[in-house]
């Protein structure tokens, strides 16, 4: 979370039990973790019960079953083959006559002097 490492932890305990001394650094050790614990607690049950007024275990339910419904469709979709096309589409539509090349795209391959 805060990217310490063991040498920073080490540091750390290292100047506590110089400034606190070594029969002060145990109590001190628990007094903190005591507190810790009772902060993370505090946090999760804060949590907790703003998660619950929102309704946020809802929202997930919905999001999740909109996401399955999706892929559903999309598998559907990739499963069901082409309609063919009818050949009066075909008639249909204008033919366009193929164009004749111009003379100028020929014009590159001139000799050169």
């Amino acid at each position: 979370m805060f990217d310490i490492g063991f040498s920073e932890l080490l540091l750390v305990g290292l100047v506590a039990l110089l400034v606190l001394g070594p029969e002060r650094l145990p109590v001190a050790a628990r007094m903190a973790g005591l507190w810790i614990g009772r902060l993370k607690r505090s946090f999760n049950t804060l949590k907790t019960e703003v998660e619950r007024e929102i309704g946020a275990d809802e929202i997930r339910r919905q999001l999740h079953n909109e996401r399955i419904l999706e892929l559903e469709r999309e598998m559907k979709q990739s499963l069901q083959p082409p309609a063919p096309s009818a050949p009066d589409d075909i008639a249909a539509s204008p033919a366009t006559p193929p164009q004749p090349a111009s003379p100028a795209a020929h014009s590159d391959k001139t000799p050169s002097p």
